[in-house]
């Protein structure tokens, strides 16, 4: 048996959306999800391929990574492979060292799905607990409740709107119409929605990517967020549960999100539109 790193170029991007799709079930861990692929497209299909490593032995894919950040891969494998102890090893040695490609030298960070056997490796190899982050998740086996603002799903005539809230959303956010046509352009979004909540007086105030895994599966919002202008109105709730709703309409079996936990606010304001705290967990990381 044959154990490899791979790379998988554009060509080979849809093999890996319909991998992460296929590993997400009701229950599973915190893991990489097709809509971090797709958001993460909004750099473009080349630099989507080129931050994304695959792990297979004989032709199966076992495990797929996303460098999403200097120094941050989000690694997820397959559920069946969780505690297979060659695959675990292989991971950690390529992580590990920076000469394989997988991480740079320096410090460095890991999220892993809890349970697998590679985080207890890089545990034994000296890596860190980091800050704890809180999955939340949302049943949608019942109607979703009107969030009581004008929502409406933002088209890319649109695209220009969802920008704006989002770099008022998010400091340092450089989010652009351009970024947004590239994402919708990506493979994850034709399975996506994006939504704007509108205020009163018709002013954009809030915005929410939702991303679908197919029927049956749990579904992502990914990002979320209210202008900084608009804060406190209630505006988070409701675009919370819009995204509910519409992952709803896309046959999604539950909603999920997370956030630092250092960021109560958030935590609360998923907790108002009927999301569920799950247990926090931690990325692992290794210092310079």
């Amino acid at each position: 048996m044959t154990m490899g790193l791979g790379r998988p170029g554009v060509d080979g991007l849809g093999e890996v959306v319909g991998v992460l799709r296929e590993w997400q079930y009701e229950g599973a861990p915190v893991q990489l999800h097709p809509g971090d692929l797709g958001w993460f497209w909004r750099s473009g299909a080349q630099a989507t391929a080129e931050a994304v490593r695959t792990w297979s032995r004989d032709g199966r894919m076992l495990a797929v990574g996303l460098l999403d950040g200097p120094g941050l891969l989000r690694l997820t494998i397959a559920p069946d492979a969780r505690r297979d102890e060659e695959l675990a090893r292989r991971l950690a040695d390529d992580v590990t060292e920076p000469e394989r490609g997988v991480l740079p030298a320096g410090r460095v960070s890991i999220e892993a799905p809890t349970g697998a056997l590679v985080q207890e490796l890089l545990v034994e190899d000296g890596w860190n607990a980091d800050e704890p982050w809180t999955p939340l998740r949302r049943d949608l086996t019942e109607p979703v409740k009107d969030p009581g603002v004008r929502i409406e799903v933002a088209g890319p005539e649109r695209a220009h709107a969802v920008a704006a809230v989002q770099r008022a959303a998010f400091d340092g956010s450089r989010f652009t119409a351009e970024r947004w046509h590239a994402m919708a352009a990506g493979l994850p979004f034709a399975d996506a929605r994006c939504l704007i909540a509108y205020d009163d007086r018709g002013d954009a105030v809030a915005a929410v990517t939702v991303w679908s895994a197919g029927p049956g599966r749990p579904g992502l919002l990914e990002p979320m967020g209210v202008h900084r202008d608009h804060r406190r109105h209630g505006y988070g709730k409701a675009i919370s549960l819009a995204a509910a709703a519409a992952l709803r309409e896309l046959g999604s079996s539950s909603a999920l999100v997370s956030t630092p936990s250092s960021n109560v606010g958030a935590v609360a304001t998923y907790e108002s539109a009927g999301f569920k705290q799950r247990p926090q967990v931690r990325d692992q990381y290794r210092d310079a």
